[in-house]
């Protein structure tokens, strides 16, 4: 309703207006009535302005009260379910709940200790396991040195001519010694 009060005022303003802009020159007492009309509607459109801001507030005023209140509801409810759901849990209970559980923690531990020291079977040297261990790593390690292929020759670097100056005379191997390094130089292929 304010809203077509105020869309009629404007037109009316506007009437009133064109009448004073026709009258201005030939009858000056028509022009001045209908500036006095133009000012009394103007007067009444700013107080129709003025409902209709007052009204907007209200508005706004309202819905902000409803979604506190469905805020407030909500969180009710969700007091309600955390009530739900924790029933008569207390921190107490909780703790000692927490302490039983621990206590249990140990006991199994114990348990687990006592069992594991019990030894069924008989019981093994370990200095034997480690020489067996210690033999079938030398038996691997023969194995590998005596699949290795041979290296060729054509791959093998240029021997200098020359003696080397400032080196001391090269002592010569034995046996054993000479085919470590020809085996070592085949692996390293």
């Amino acid at each position: 309703m304010l809203q077509k009060r105020e869309a009629h005022l404007f037109r009316q303003i506007e009437e009133q207006e064109q009448i004073a802009r026709k009258n201005v020159t030939t009858n000056t007492t028509a022009a001045k009535a209908a500036l006095r009309r133009k000012k009394v509607h103007e007067h009444n459109l700013q107080q129709t302005l003025n409902h209709i801001a007052t009204l907007e507030q209200q508005i706004n005023a309202i819905e902000s009260a409803n979604i506190n209140q469905e805020t407030f509801a909500a969180m009710q409810r969700a007091g309600k379910a955390m009530e739900t759901i924790h029933g008569k849990l207390t921190p107490t209970k909780v703790d000692e709940a927490m302490d039983k559980l621990a206590e249990y923690n140990r006991l199994n531990e114990e348990i687990s200790e006592v069992m594991g020291s019990v030894a069924i079977g008989p019981q093994l040297d370990e200095t034997e396991l480690e020489d067996e261990l210690e033999q079938l790593q030398q038996a691997e390690l023969e194995n590998k040195m005596l699949e290795t292929g041979s290296l060729p020759v054509d791959r093998l670097p240029a021997v200098a001519n020359g003696e080397i100056k400032g080196k001391a005379p090269a002592v010569t191997e034995d046996d054993e010694e000479a085919e470590l390094r020809k085996l070592q130089a085949e692996m390293a292929m």
